[in-house]
């Protein structure tokens, strides 16, 4: 299922006025990604753009893949919702229990991801997102410490405008 913006057409424009799609991997994006690792305790974690088929990971600790087909992608959610998206077990939940990337490799059963915003349109680009093997709750304090993360993500994501 291909989850569209209400205004997809701008949305997209504000995705390639960026100019960060298909750029090289950057210490300042991987050492977010990395601290959420560290301080979340979780196997996986991304910055995640949304182009139009795909989402293209700028950073992506994890997983080898660089890139995945947007119709299966957690992001799409993530990036539609006003808030912190929260799935705490993909296996009770009917929108990702066939889902490929549940099904098989990595076998995720937890995802939380947090929309990143294009400063100049206010579009949503993409997503800062964790993920995790095995069913969890997040605590508020990781909670608290997830949006920090993000917030670092979207600043990152922005300083691409040229």
């Amino acid at each position: 299922m291909n989850l569209l913006h209400p205004d997809e057409a701008e949305r997209l424009e504000a995705v390639h006025r960026l100019g960060i799609l298909d750029t090289p991997s950057d210490p300042q994006f991987d050492a977010v990604t990395k601290e959420a690792l560290q301080l979340l305790h979780v196997p996986i974690s991304t910055i995640t753009i949304i182009d139009k088929n795909r989402e293209w990971f700028k950073s992506c600790q994890g997983m080898s893949i660089k890139e995945g087909p947007r119709e299966i992608a957690f992001c799409g959610y993530a990036m539609l919702a006003d808030d912190i998206f929260i799935v705490e077990d993909t296996h009770l939940d009917n929108r990702f229990k066939n889902n490929p990337y549940v099904i098989n490799e990595p076998f995720i059963r937890f995802y939380a991801g947090m929309a990143l915003y294009d400063s100049v349109s206010k579009m949503p680009v993409g997503v800062f997102c964790v993920k995790d093997i095995k069913p969890r709750k997040f605590s508020m304090k990781e909670i608290s410490i997830f949006m920090d993360l993000a917030e670092k993500a979207e600043k990152l994501i922005n300083s691409y405008h040229k």
